[in-house]
């Protein structure tokens, strides 16, 4: 794998550990789309350090169980601000 994605993979990872962002939001702070982000904290980093994976992991679970929620919220707010 090029360094240079390695980094990447890094990065984002320790981005979405400290901020417990979405992956829609970490694409958004680094500029590359969602389905490279994910591919990255699920696939890519993996092979490159295992044990930050699965801290990574727990954080996209959570996001997952709490989406219908955080989709609530928006649809709300949208029809409040009408």
């Amino acid at each position: 794998m090029k360094e240079y994605i390695e980094e990447r993979v890094l990065e984002l990872a320790n981005y979405i550990i400290d901020k417990k962002t979405t992956v829609r939001y970490a694409a958004k702070k680094f500029g590359i789309s969602k389905s490279t982000v994910h591919k990255d904290v699920t696939e890519r980093l993996e092979k490159i350090n295992p044990t930050l994976m699965n801290d990574v992991r727990i954080i996209l679970e959570e996001n997952k169980a709490e989406r219908h929620i955080r989709g609530g919220e928006a649809t709300k707010a949208k029809y409040q601000s009408r």
